[in-house]
């Protein structure tokens, strides 16, 4: 088929692909592009030579040419053959793979969130427009025509004037094992698998190698960096922010697992919260997002179960708060909006505009094609820009946390302090829901209470904490020689 905004004379496969991270998400790259008749996977840059040669047979069966299956993606992006470099890696690598990509010409496909850090994703944004290169951020619901008309929905004022968004990521994860001392499996490169992160003694400190690195912040950045940076860009995006957020606090702790196994000295290997509610003043609005990794079965959020529909089972979306109705962003294809006594008013779905055999995930990649080929930045849906502000809310939210670990508080002390935080929520109703999720999983607070961040000042402009070093220092990282993330004004 030929796409609305690509020449008839195209030639077929005239862009060649280089997909980095090929084990989990990057198969969904792979199959985007192995449909698109424009591209042609030319290369696989994977630091397990078993996953990377695997896949590499896949794509020869659907695109009857084998590419090239190479471990270091430093040489990926020096190679003729590559136009687009799609990157689906652990987290970590995002930013790097991102800046060297378009540091050589490369256009720029980068998995959520597109930086491990707020200083990274400056530098993306940065390199985009120093280089003139399209880089698009993988949160594909900014390619649903279901959310699209959605916002399109509160801005005409479908539900009158809106100030307040909740995301939500209630997503069960179970513990991923006794912090130990594991072998690296034989067939990974785990100094390239490293990269921009120090090496730790020890070195693996989880026992399933693969994705559970999600949950270790010196590689990942929890469910509110995985999961959230979808739901806080349908947020900012609904609420039309563009700016970061002017102060911060989290509260929450990686709390249940020793309920859940029975052993009240069990130690997790993840040390990302899995419970955590995150409070963003943007000025005259407000995000809140909520996490909940523990069982999220008929929970008692009474409100929240009535504009999803349902109480039993995951709940993943945004909820906007109008002076008039609601609306609920309850899939990634799929919204509805309320009245004020939560009667549906109009319901949206997606419809693919690339025509049928195609999904929200291949709408997505084909819009960045689009705008690869017609060099016309504004075609994307998800910017480099976009891409960042995002990101950030989930590293601020996470910073917040990191810095009151420590800082164990009471359900009385931690609604006492609440009650002085601004917001647009109710900060009491919603502090009162978490600690009621945590109890209904066996936690018990006494024993294991909450964490309280610190309130955060933040400037939009500078992307600089006010008067807080220990903050300031968690907007980057310590990288390792020769896989360092320069700074925005570096790159």
């Amino acid at each position: 088929m030929v796409h609305s905004s690509v020449s008839a004379d195209s030639p077929s496969g005239d862009i060649g692909v280089a997909v980095c991270g090929v084990n989990g998400r990057g198969g969904s790259h792979l199959a985007a592009f192995m449909k698109e008749p424009r591209t042609v996977v030319n290369v696989i840059v994977d630091i397990d030579e078993a996953v990377g040669q695997k896949r590499a047979s896949e794509v020869e069966r659907e695109q009857g040419k084998r590419p090239v299956v190479i471990s270091d993606v430093r040489e990926a992006v020096q190679r003729d053959d590559v136009k687009v470099v799609s990157c689906a890696t652990p987290n970590h690598w995002h930013a790097l793979i991102g800046v060297l990509a378009m540091q050589n010409g490369k256009d720029v496909y980068l998995e959520k969130p597109i930086s491990h850090n707020v200083q990274e994703g400056s530098a993306l944004v940065a390199a985009a427009k120093k280089y003139g290169r399209m880089l698009q951020t993988g949160t594909q619901c900014r390619s649903s025509t279901a959310c699209q008309d959605a916002v399109e929905f509160i801005k005409s004022g479908g539900i009158g004037e809106v100030k307040f968004a909740r995301g939500l990521c209630y997503k069960r994860r179970k513990s991923i094992g006794a912090l130990g001392d594991y072998e690296i499996p034989e067939q990974v490169d785990f100094d390239l698998w490293s990269g921009p992160a120090t090496l730790t003694d020890p070195k693996l400190t989880r026992q399933r190698f693969h994705y559970d690195w999600h949950w270790q912040r010196h590689y990942g950045n929890g469910d509110l960096g995985n999961q959230g940076p979808h739901q806080t860009d349908i947020a900012r995006w609904g609420l039309g922010v563009n700016v970061q957020p002017n102060s911060i606090l989290t509260y929450g702790g990686r709390l249940g697992y020793q309920a859940e196994r029975n052993d009240p000295n069990y130690v997790d290997a993840g040390d990302t919260g899995n419970t955590e509610v995150s409070i963003y003043d943007y000025g005259d609005k407000c995000i809140v997002f909520e996490t909940r990794g523990l069982s999220v079965d008929n929970s008692d959020d009474d409100e929240i179960n009535k504009l999803f529909g349902f109480k039993k089972g995951n709940k993943i979306g945004v909820i906007f708060y109008g002076s008039d109705g609601y609306l609920a962003q309850t899939s990634y294809g799929s919204c509805e909006a309320f009245d004020k006594n939560m009667n549906s008013i109009k319901k949206f779905g997606h419809q693919s505009k690339y025509g049928d055999g195609f999904n929200l995930n291949d709408d997505h990649f084909m819009n960045f094609l689009d705008a690869v080929q017609t060099r016309d930045a504004s075609v994307l849906h998800a910017d480099a820009n976009t891409g960042h502000l995002s990101a950030s809310v989930s590293h601020l939210g996470n910073i917040s946390y990191y810095l009151g670990e420590d800082n164990k508080v009471s359900p009385d002390e931690l609604k006492q302090q609440l009650a002085s935080v601004k917001s647009l929520d109710d900060n009491i109703e919603t502090a009162n829901r978490t600690l009621k999720h945590l109890t209904d999983n066996g936690v018990d607070l006494d024993k294991y209470p909450v964490s309280l961040g610190p309130l955060l000042k933040f400037d939009p402009e500078t992307e600089k904490f006010l008067n807080n070093d220990q903050a300031n220092e968690l907007l980057t990282r310590q990288y390792r020689d020769g896989f360092e993330v320069p700074a925005p004004a570096d790159v």
